[in-house]
């Protein structure tokens, strides 16, 4: 075997991607592909749904989708077989399994049993189809976080900290997004494996770390599915409040969970549409506001700047500015989604990009522009922001404003997005939660059987787990329904902030082991345009907003107030998280032996994307050459 033959090399082989489009029908049936797996018949059994005449029921094609590929191969018949055969070996052993037997995590385990080059290499091999488009990735970069954060949590976050709290926290908040999707954009265009972050902090930073992050996540969209049924059955109550909330419950669960198991694509489709209603939304209101802060509303004038001076910019001082982060954060949660969905995407180098870019523009326009709006239409100490408890979308700023105009029919047009809105949030929840779930299986962090994908490539049985816990929606009809959903909400209420940490960590570390390993930046089909810099800026940012939860946890605004009870319950709904993510962490690391993977032992090579950058560059250096100069500028910020 030439020396030039790598380990890498003989993974690459296991692994190769199809190309039927450059080959010949007979060379393409030969060869062996993972993610868009061919499913020939060799002859027409009529036991397998086949009748003589060569013909094959729609029902059975439907039944037989759900099937796993009986053709799947680990390894292709190849003159390796042996070495492909001990390799394919090492991914059907038994997980969770104690001993001294396995190999290392990459960092040197001192004799425990997690492999943390299996789990790379699993992670890398996904079965998932790869059928999202340019156009999906890019609505759901812009609206994939357009949900109840902005249309209603920002009314909360403004009685909490004001006008100018609401500002600064955003914007606060949007510089480390930016930063932080930056660096995923970069990972996620050449690592586009299942997982992503969670895979990513399992690669580079520490296994038992990356599987806290994986349930972490996992379980931020796993209870936001209920949560969001709830609120969509409650703001239906806006028009019916005499009719049964188990009745939409039924309604809007069965409809998410239609939309997922029509794959990846129906969830790109969905989320295509959901996403040009809240734009076209957003934009609109953002027009009105403008009219009806210069004069337009009937009866009311021009209202200007009037509500930051009376009564205020800043409401409850620093410490409610303070207050105001983890609504901001909760708003632009689901951002990160674009990073997972690169696993499935047909094109991450062109599409990914383009949907990065775009976050600076959905921060900009749909949330700054819009929220300054709210600030100058709806005064801090409006009553009826407070009134979230029965009828949130009453409680609505961007309702509110449209009431205080006067305008009739408007209020019903915007519960109508804010319902779009939050079924949207919780069909991505089913799209985060499976993904993720599946992708902790591959990595041995979880069930094997999550890792379940079926012929039409998606990870049935995660789906099927994530589903199932929207089943705890039907507790929008109890009366104890405010204090579960609390405490629910408490699990994950800071699994953002977690996440943007260990992706702009995963970045830097990534980025020192690309340099030891003796790679040129001029490698990457994707840089981060504000670098390791931007990486820094916002693990920063992130670990200072969890030093500020932290004290409004432990101190909030009216602590004088309440009982030694009530301060240690109010510090366990903000800062509940921190704990589990700990025993996460701590039980895999006791149960494991893991340790902190080393910059010498980071593998940046597996599951990496080969792409021939000096032609692919060449090519669209040519193409820009006869392109204006407004689509130059227009491709070079989108």
């Amino acid at each position: 075997m030439p020396s030039s033959y790598s380990s890498r090399d003989i993974e690459m082989s296991m692994f190769p991607i199809k190309e039927d489009m450059m080959l010949s029908p007979a060379v393409a049936a030969s060869r062996y592909n993972t993610r868009d797996p061919l499913y020939p018949h060799n002859h027409h059994d009529p036991d397998d749904g086949w009748d003589w005449a060569g013909r094959r029921s729609a029902f059975n094609d439907f039944v037989d989708g759900f099937r796993r590929d009986p053709t799947q191969r680990i390894t292709p018949k190849d003159p390796l077989t042996e070495i492909h055969a001990a390799e394919a070996a090492q991914l059907y052993r038994p997980i969770f399994t104690r001993g001294g037997g396995g190999g290392g995590n990459g960092g040197g385990n001192g004799g425990g049993s997690y492999d943390l080059r299996l789990a790379t290499l699993q992670t890398a091999q996904s079965h998932l189809a790869r059928k999202l488009k340019g156009r999906h990735l890019q609505m759901i970069a812009i609206g994939g976080s357009i949900g109840t954060g902005l249309f209603v949590a920002s009314g909360r976050a403004l009685e909490s900290g004001g006008p100018a709290s609401v500002l600064l926290a955003y914007l606060i908040i949007g510089t480390m997004l930016y930063c932080t999707v930056q660096a995923l954009g970069e990972l996620a265009v050449s690592f586009p494996v299942a997982g992503s972050f969670s895979a990513y902090s399992t690669r580079f930073l520490h296994p038992s770390w990356g599987f806290a992050m994986g349930w972490n996540y996992a379980l931020q969209w796993l209870i936001a599915l209920p949560l969001e049924i709830i609120s969509a059955s409650i703001v239906t109550t806006y028009w019916t409040a005499h009719l049964n909330k188990a009745v939409f419950v039924t309604i809007y669960l069965i409809t998410i969970v239609f939309i997922n198991l029509c794959g990846v694509k129906g969830y790109g489709e969905a989320e295509f549409i959901f996403a040009i209603i809240k734009v076209v939304a957003v934009i609109a209101f953002i027009l009105l506001g403008i009219v009806l802060n210069i004069g337009g509303a009937p009866g009311e004038g021009y209202i200007g700047g009037r509500y930051w001076r009376d009564p205020g910019a800043f409401h409850n001082g620093f410490k409610g500015l303070c207050s105001v982060f983890v609504t901001a954060a909760f708003a632009f949660a689901g951002t990160e989604l674009v990073g997972l969905a690169a696993a499935e995407t047909a094109n991450p180098r062109k599409s990914l990009p383009t949907a990065i870019k775009q976050v600076f523009w959905r921060i900009t326009l749909f949330y700054i522009v819009a929220l300054t709006l709210i600030g100058l239409l709806v005064p801090y100490n409006e009553k009826r922001l407070l009134l979230n408890e029965d009828v949130p979308a009453m409680a609505s700023p961007f309702v509110i404003a449209i009431e205080n105009a006067r305008i009739e029919i408007l209020p019903s047009v915007m519960n109508v997005v804010i319902l779009i809105a939050v079924l949207s949030v919780g069909n991505s929840s089913v799209f985060g939660s499976s993904r993720t779930l599946a992708a902790l299986a591959d990595q041995n962090q979880a069930p094997r059987i999550l890792s379940y994908v079926d012929r039409r490539g998606r990870p049935l049985i995660a789906i099927m787990v994530s589903s199932s816990i929207g089943l705890l929606s039907f507790l929008a009809d109890l009366e104890q329904e405010g204090e579960v959903l609390d405490w629910l909400v408490a699990i994950s209420g800071l699994s953002s902030i977690f996440t943007w940490m260990s992706i702009c960590l995963a970045h830097i570390r990534f980025r020192a082991a690309w340099r030891y390993k003796g790679h040129s930046m001029s490698e990457l089909a994707f840089q981060s345009q504000v670098g390791v810099w931007g990486s820094w800026l916002g693990l920063i940012i992130n670990a200072l907003i969890l030093v500020a939860q932290f004290w409004i946890g432990a101190w909030p605004v009216d602590y004088t107030q309440k009982s030694p009870t009530a301060l240690a319950k109010s510090f366990f709904l903000v800062y509940l998280a921190a704990p589990v993510v700990g025993l996460f962490f701590l039980g895999h690391y006791l149960w494991h032996r893991t340790t902190f993977v080393r910059i010498a032992a980071m593998d940046v090579d597996t599951g990496r994307r080969e792409f021939n950058l000096p032609i692919l560059i060449t090519q669209e250096s040519e193409e820009k050459k006869a392109w204006p100069a407004w689509k130059k500028l227009y491709k070079f910020l989108c």
